[in-house]
């Protein structure tokens, strides 16, 4: 009963329990109880005697019916599964768990995630209803080492779909962040199932901020930007995620032809740290140098005393000096 409560309740206005309850076809103690389940998913309802329930704001719930209705027509035939849900853990590990029996072509979209992460294990904070979270399988036949650099060209796409929405001065950092200006806007996580050197499975999980609480705020413990602070207010998260959709899945039909070459001069020219001076965490050992951006299988050049090397993904971290 929480999801058709929610999209009611979702145009920021009082209404009564029994009013709710006569729309829902149950008893007002009935939607008094799923208030408080609402509420202790994390999302704040004022309640007021005479005048019912309402939730400040409102909220922009996602839509299927409207993102599909958003998306070019080569597009579309391409999502062949689309999952849609409230609260679930992570939208990763929902796709990894379905991968082989949903296929090539699912999305899986979520108001809330409760174990949301990004990359090495970090938390990334996911309240309800307020940012973008999503997860995308795809089918390559390459093998594992034909997907170096598939990170950056996700990054490319997220970019393109973000100009659609006249969001400018983004920048990628590499591997798999976007930024604004510096602070932390996006970043991507792939996860891979299958041959890893024949026919294989990459999921690809994105978290974009869009409009984020300040309570959620406080969870963070790095420089971060939302769309709402970018664009002076928070856009449509249904336009949002068919123009990015509409980016993603051409990226990701020319990357599995072409690899990461095709993409390399765009995503140099948004590098954000191009010529600067970083520190490589490779783990067991640091790198200083120069980053002179990617090679053509996407992997960080560094110039290190005059040498240029070569640093490709796992568990480098790169940090400006």
């Amino acid at each position: 009963m929480i999801e058709p409560l929610l999209s009611v309740l979702a145009d920021g206005k009082f209404h009564s329990g029994q009013a709710l309850g006569e729309a829902l076809g149950v008893s007002r103690s009935a939607i008094w109880k799923q208030i408080k389940a609402i509420e202790e998913s994390g999302i704040e309802v004022f309640s007021v005697k005479g005048r019912g329930y309402r939730i400040p704001g409102g909220l922009d719930l996602l839509d299927q019916a409207m993102i599909e209705a958003m998306l070019t027509p080569s597009v579309r035939p391409h999502l062949q599964h689309i999952d849609s849900s409230l609260i679930i853990p992570s939208t990763n590990a929902k796709a990894m768990e379905a991968v082989y029996r949903d296929g090539h072509g699912s999305l899986y979209l979520a108001e809330r995630q409760t174990a949301g992460r990004g990359r090495r294990g970090r938390d990334w904070a996911s309240p309800f209803a307020s940012n973008i979270y999503f997860s995308l399988t795809w089918q390559f036949n390459h093998g594992a080492a034909a997907l170096e650099g598939l990170s950056l060209a996700v990054g490319v796409a997220l970019i393109r779909g973000l100009k659609r929405m006249g969001v400018d001065e983004v920048a990628v950092k590499w591997p798999n962040d976007l930024l604004w200006r510096g602070r932390k806007l996006a970043g991507v996580l792939l996860e891979m199932s299958g041959d890893a050197a024949g026919e294989c499975y990459v999921v690809i999980g994105v978290g974009l901020n869009v409009n984020m609480p300040e309570i959620a705020a406080e969870m963070i413990d790095q420089p971060w930007v939302d769309l709402r602070q970018v664009l002076g207010e928070a856009p449509s998260r249904n336009e949002l995620m068919a123009a990015l959709l509409n980016e993603l899945v051409p990226v990701l039909q020319q990357f599995a032809d072409e690899g990461f070459a095709a993409f390399q001069q765009e995503w140099q020219a948004v590098n954000a740290h191009h010529n600067q001076v970083v520190n490589l965490n490779l783990g067991n050992r640091q790198a200083l140098g120069v980053c002179r951006g990617v090679d053509k299988n996407g992997a960080l050049l560094l110039e290190e005393e005059g040498q240029l090397q070569a640093y490709h993904g796992g568990e480098v971290s790169v940090r400006l000096a």
